[in-house]
C-alpha cells in the first residue's frame, strides 16, 4: 500500500488560511510537526520512485514561513506546501516541483526563470529549429497532460536580438519554459495520487531529455561538459 496524503493536512492548512497569525501556529506546533512528518515521509516516497528511472540530487522542501520583506501581505506563513526534486549532475537538466494546497495542488516541471546564458541558449535553439521542441510539446500524452508551456512569463513582443515576427516567436517570448498540471482534492488524497504524480512526472522525461542536450552542446553541437 502507497503512502497517501492524509486529509488532516490539508484541514491543518485551511485553518491556518484563516488564522494567519504567529500565536496561532504556536498553539499549534504540534499538530504543524505531525502534518510535516506526514508530508515528508509522502516527499521521500516521491523520491524513491523519481530514483526508479532518474537520480535526485536533492529534495528541497520550502519553508512554511513566507519572506515578507518586500511584500505588501504581511501574513507570516505560506498556505500551502511545496518540494522541489533537483536532477543529479551537470549533465541532468529540468527540475520536478510540487505544491500542495487546499482547491489549489499542481505538479510542474521544467525551467523556471533560467540564468541568462541558459535562457538565449534556449531562445537560439528555438529560432534555428523548433521542430523537435514542437513535437515534444504536441505528443498527445504531454498535451493531455499539460496543454502547453506556462505563459505568464513573457516578455510583450521579443526578446533583444530576436524578431517579433519570427514562426517561433511564440516559444522564443518566454522567460521560463515550464508546464503544470493541477491536481483536486479528491485526487491528492487518493491512494493511487502517488502513482499519478509520478506519471505526470515521467511525461517530463523527454522533454528533460531534448533540454538537456540543448543546455550541454552549443549551436553546432559541440559538447559544453566532458563526459
Amino acid at each position: 500500500m502507497e503512502i497517501r496524503i492524509p486529509e488532516l493536512a490539508f484541514e491543518f492548512l485551511k485553518d491556518l488560511k484563516k488564522n494567519n497569525h504567529r500565536d496561532w501556529m504556536q498553539e499549534h506546533k504540534k499538530r504543524y510537526q505531525s502534518n510535516e512528518k506526514d508530508l515528508k515521509a509522502f516527499y521521500a516516497s516521491v523520491t524513491e520512485k523519481l530514483n526508479e528511472e532518474d537520480e535526485i540530487e536533492k529534495t528541497k522542501v520550502f519553508r512554511i514561513n513566507r519572506d515578507v520583506r518586500f511584500s505588501k501581505d504581511k501574513t507570516p506563513y505560506n498556505v500551502h506546501r511545496s518540494v522541489s526534486f533537483s536532477r543529479a549532475g551537470a549533465h541532468r537538466r529540468g527540475g520536478y516541483y510540487l505544491r500542495l494546497e487546499p482547491g489549489n495542488s499542481r505538479m510542474a516541471g521544467g525551467f523556471f526563470s533560467p540564468e541568462p546564458k541558459d535562457l538565449l541558449r534556449i531562445r537560439k535553439e528555438f529560432e534555428m529549429d523548433d521542430q523537435e521542441i514542437r513535437d515534444i510539446l504536441d505528443h498527445s500524452d504531454f498535451k493531455k497532460a499539460f496543454g502547453g508551456f506556462n505563459t505568464g512569463y513573457q516578455v510583450k513582443t521579443a526578446p533583444k536580438g530576436f524578431s517579433k515576427d519570427h514562426p517561433s516567436i511564440d516559444l522564443i517570448k518566454n522567460k521560463s519554459f515550464f508546464v503544470e498540471h493541477e491536481f483536486t482534492d479528491k485526487e491528492v488524497f487518493a491512494e493511487d495520487f502517488l502513482e499519478k504524480l509520478i506519471y505526470h512526472y515521467r511525461l517530463l522525461r523527454p522533454y528533460f531529455d531534448y533540454m538537456s542536450d540543448v543546455l550541454t552542446t552549443d549551436l553546432n553541437g559541440v559538447p559544453l561538459i566532458d563526459g
